[in-house]
């Protein structure tokens, strides 16, 4: 889609950039992925960086769409004209919320840091309807430096250097935003093709840093939005330090790239090859804690492991360090505050929290069940039926691009898609558009609780041909009513009246249908209404901190009052809600 270049650096300039920035880094990832061999030779830097500028644009959205459902006037636009929609300060503050709150890798951890260096100054003048190219140059250069900070142990022939150049060559451009963004995209291209010459290990592999390369799609990407050109991107792969054109296909297995880069176990800044006897998981969490315990935390974190990056500020920190002992990275994370949001990647065996039947990546399933599962223990439940699942938290729905990989890890001819949440049905639809373009056949059936894909897996059959399979699967899900009991977080109006907070809600089928003071009566009443209507089999799934009595209870209802009617209870963990029902 064409967009109308940017005068000024305003409200609608950030939402046009994280756009811009996110198709850019759309078409790069797997070009990205490829070279990634430092600090860890994952094949994710592409991923974890569109998945961060992702969350960045959706919270910039979000606070485009929250002024025009509440028709707030605020000024916007380019001087001259004024227009609703949030200031210059609210949108880049959201755009730096989202990434560091989304940020996923080494790598986005530090455009995280980037992004909010740049918020810091352009969000400085509260009331400002825009800034201007001074102020764009006085953002890169805090950009560069606050994310220089934010790193432990800085090598240079890194995203660092490559941010370093762009601020130091924005410096020295005089003009508008256009002419600081086209000055601070050519540095950083700069810096990017002599980054082989600055690490041996890039060097060795014949490429150019992946963060870095990451990095100068996201500055093509103002330069765009401020200029309407899109520049051209400097080609990943480097020889002898020059650059040198597609020497190796963007496909090509990262394994080569990582045996090319380095020997056993060695890789620069204390970095390691999957497999290699270096640190063996990379953690990375939310945490809200002080400054002083943050300093405290990164001396703490410094001597456990590497690649330690902590970003953030204003009591709300996202850290990443590679370490051998993740349990030992988490408590340091609760001695300093609250950790959440809590990532543990096993290198070399996939995310833990995004699981698959554990296949050789030579061998090409015929069909593959992705779904999308509520707590650790559901994601437990849905892999021993050979599902590939993607663990959706409390409060942190999983990006399209989460779903895409899950897509590709379960490495099928044919899928099938359960986003089990209808909130996330475009969410799912937008992966499953993406999968398709990559040959993939996918299925996508619109199951609104992890109830109905538990119905859907239970008839789920590999052997039967694809479109009768998923008929059944569709069949089922349709077939099982879903309810929730949760609790109300403030004051409402409901279908059942109005509800105060801290009262116990059951929902059926998405709406309020019972509102009361104890958990056990509430889910008695919404039980006894779902079956009022006739069923065979019910299933309950108990969150944390839900009393295993709960269960017991309504287990004894059933067999009491509902003849010939099955019960099977399983434990969800942190899901959210207190307990999920379903009736089939």
């Amino acid at each position: 889609m064409a967009q109308v270049p940017q005068t000024f650096f305003d409200a609608l300039a950030v939402r046009a950039w994280c756009g811009l920035a996110l198709e850019a880094l759309g078409r790069a990832r797997e070009e990205i992925d490829a070279i990634n061999v430092y600090p860890v030779a994952d094949g994710d830097t592409g991923t974890n960086l569109y998945l961060t500028v992702e969350s960045a644009a959706a919270a910039v959205e979000a606070v485009f769409a929250g002024h025009e459902a509440g028709g707030a006037a605020r000024p916007a636009g380019n001087p001259g004209g004024v227009a609703e929609g949030p200031t210059l300060a609210e949108a880049v503050r959201a755009m730096a919320h989202g990434a560091l709150i989304g940020a996923r890798g080494n790598s986005g951890t530090i455009l995280a840091q980037l992004l909010r260096g740049m918020a810091q100054v352009l969000a400085g003048e509260e009331t400002a309807v825009h800034a201007d190219g001074q102020r764009l140059r006085l953002a890169l250069r805090h950009a560069a430096d606050s994310a220089r900070g934010a790193v432990a142990h800085p090598a240079e022939g890194t995203v660092l250097t490559v941010a370093s150049a762009a601020a130091e060559a924005a410096d020295g451009a005089p003009g508008d935003c256009g002419a600081v963004a086209r000055a601070a995209y050519e540095g950083a291209r700069a810096a990017l093709a002599a980054t082989p010459g600055q690490l041996a290990v890039l060097r060795r592999a014949g490429v150019v840093d992946a963060g870095g390369r990451g990095l100068v799609a996201v500055l093509a990407a103002l330069v765009e939005t401020f200029t309407g050109e899109t520049p051209r991107v400097l080609p990943a792969v480097a020889v002898d330090g020059a650059v040198a054109g597609e020497r190796r296909a963007c496909g090509e297995a990262r394994g080569d790239l990582a045996r090319a880069a380095a020997g056993p176990g060695e890789c620069a800044d204390g970095g390691s090859v999957p497999g290699s006897g270096g640190p063996a998981f990379e953690v990375i969490y939310l945490l809200e804690a002080d400054d002083a315990a943050v300093a405290r935390l990164r001396e703490r974190l410094d001597g456990l492991g590497d690649s330690l990056v902590v970003v953030g500020g204003d009591g709300l920190w996202n850290v990443h360090v590679h370490v051998d002992d993740a349990g030992a990275a988490v408590e340091a994370g609760v001695e300093a505050g609250r950790p959440y949001r809590i990532r543990i990647t096993h290198f070399g065996a996939g995310d833990v929290h995004t699981t698959g039947a554990g296949r050789s990546l030579g061998e090409r399933a015929q069909r593959a069940v992705v779904a999308v599962v509520p707590g650790e223990g559901l994601a437990g439940l849905y892999a021993e039926a050979g599902a590939t699942t993607v663990l959706a938290r409390p409060g942190e729905p999983p990006a399209s691009g989460e779903l895409v990989q899950a897509v590709r890890r379960a490495h099928a001819r044919e899928v099938v898609l359960l986003p089990n949440d209808e909130d996330l049905r475009h969410t799912a639809a937008a992966a499953a558009e993406q999968a398709r373009t990559e040959g993939v056949r996918v299925a996508l059936i619109p199951t609104r609780s992890a109830v109905q894909g538990i119905a859907a897996l239970a008839v789920h059959e590999p052997e039967r041909r694809f479109d009768e399979d998923v008929v059944a699967m569709t069949s089922a899900a349709g077939a099982t009513r879903y309810a929730e009991v949760t609790v109300a977080e403030h004051q409402s109006w409901t279908m059942a009246g109005i509800c105060q907070a801290g009262d116990v809600l059951g929902l059926i089928d998405g709406d309020v249908a019972v509102i009361g003071q104890d958990l056990t009566a509430v889910a008695e009443a919404v039980l006894d209404r779902m079956l009022a209507a006739g069923g065979e089999m019910v299933t309950l799934v108990l969150g944390d901190g839900t009393p295993e009595a709960v269960a017991d209870r309504l287990e004894a209802r059933v067999r009491e009052g509902y003849l010939a009617v099955d019960t099977v209870a399983y434990h969800g963990g942190r899901q959210g809600a207190l307990l999920l029902i379903g009736v089939e």
